[in-house]
């Protein structure tokens, strides 16, 4: 779907003069967040490892940063706005390297209204096309740790770094990006390594929201449902976002998925609500918030997958999306 027409679905509030970072845009549900804080009429900086001229250990070449920052511009421009998007090559694992992002926003900008914690990666060093997941011992020290430092770490290197900036103003939104509800994740999410980087933003968005709510400011989990990524269409599938449903085939629980523009316009719901603090502390979801708002996905649906798939999917029960929706 064009951005253009993305854009009459959304009606999700304007967010004109407000400064966003999104940590972790490079793909997937930061780059939709990004380009919907734009569309909205944020300036968002958007950070990733992969760029034009490099590339992180995931390995996508085509999907990079400078190229989030321009769908952003494309959006806003789309919208009659003013938003843009600004690419800064981060590794958040490197605190000179956050440190001297969040030393520029403060420059540029004065202030910081937005942050997402949405940094990821860890997927290439897990395989979930296998039956069964390892036991923690059986699994790779090496790579169990290196998703925690990608799943946890870099949230926390952010966090410490960028919060002073954003609670210099009453009203700053801290936005912890997760898969799966503090309902779903009470399960057991094997293996060990992905289950604690999944479970951990949950915690931090109720423990910075404590610490948060002193200074005016708000803290909060989100999470997409299934969520239909580049690499989920094209590596997993091997479909398009244009004839996803062919993946149903493959595995007919898919028709619950969700483009990811309808977390994005989830964001920007939370942004633009005056009352957002009510929210303090809590796991949220695209589907839940969808509820709430009143927003759609590009499709005009509104998918609540979380709530699908405990009572359908996890209760071995046919594929059968009526009423989730």
């Amino acid at each position: 779907m064009e951005i253009a027409e993305q854009a009459e679905q959304g009606n999700t509030g304007r967010l004109d003069g407000r400064i966003a970072l999104v940590a972790g845009a490079t793909r997937g549900a930061g780059r939709a967040m990004a380009v919907e804080l734009g569309r909205a009429g944020a300036t968002v900086y958007v950070t990733g490892r992969t760029t034009r001229d490099q590339v992180s250990e995931v390995g996508r070449t085509t999907e990079t940063i400078e190229g989030t920052a321009e769908l952003v511009d494309e959006a806003a421009r789309a919208a009659g706005g003013a938003g843009r998007g600004i690419a800064v090559p981060t590794d958040h694992l490197e605190p000179e390297q956050v440190r001297a992002l969040v030393e520029r926003i403060d420059r540029e900008q004065g202030r910081l209204d937005i942050l997402v914690n949405d940094i990821w990666g860890g997927d290439v060093h897990l395989d979930f096309t296998v039956e069964k997941q390892p036991d923690m011992w059986d699994m790779d020290l090496a790579k169990g740790l290196r998703i925690l430092r990608l799943g946890i770490e870099s949230h926390l290197v952010t966090s410490h770094i960028a919060l002073p900036l954003l609670v210099r103003n009453p009203g700053g939104l801290l936005v912890e990006v997760t898969d799966g509800t503090e309902e779903y994740n009470r399960r057991y999410r094997k293996p060990l390594y992905y289950d604690l980087a999944k479970t951990a933003p949950i915690r931090m968005a109720y423990d910075l929201g404590e610490e948060l709510k002193d200074h005016g400011c708000t803290a909060v989990c989100v999470t997409p449902g299934w969520l239909r990524s580049e690499a989920m269409l094209d590596t997993a599938f091997k479909v398009t976002e244009e004839n996803w449903r062919d993946a149903c085939a493959q595995a007919p629980h898919f028709a619950i998925s969700e483009s990811p523009t309808y977390i994005g316009r989830a964001l920007v719901a939370l942004a633009a609500d005056p009352d957002v603090a009510r929210w303090n502390g809590q796991s949220l979801s695209s589907g839940g918030l969808a509820q709430e708002y009143g927003f759609t996905d590009v499709d005009g649906s509104v998918p609540d997958a979380w709530r699908y798939l405990l009572e359908v999917e996890s209760q071995g029960k046919p594929a059968d999306v009526t009423g989730y929706r």
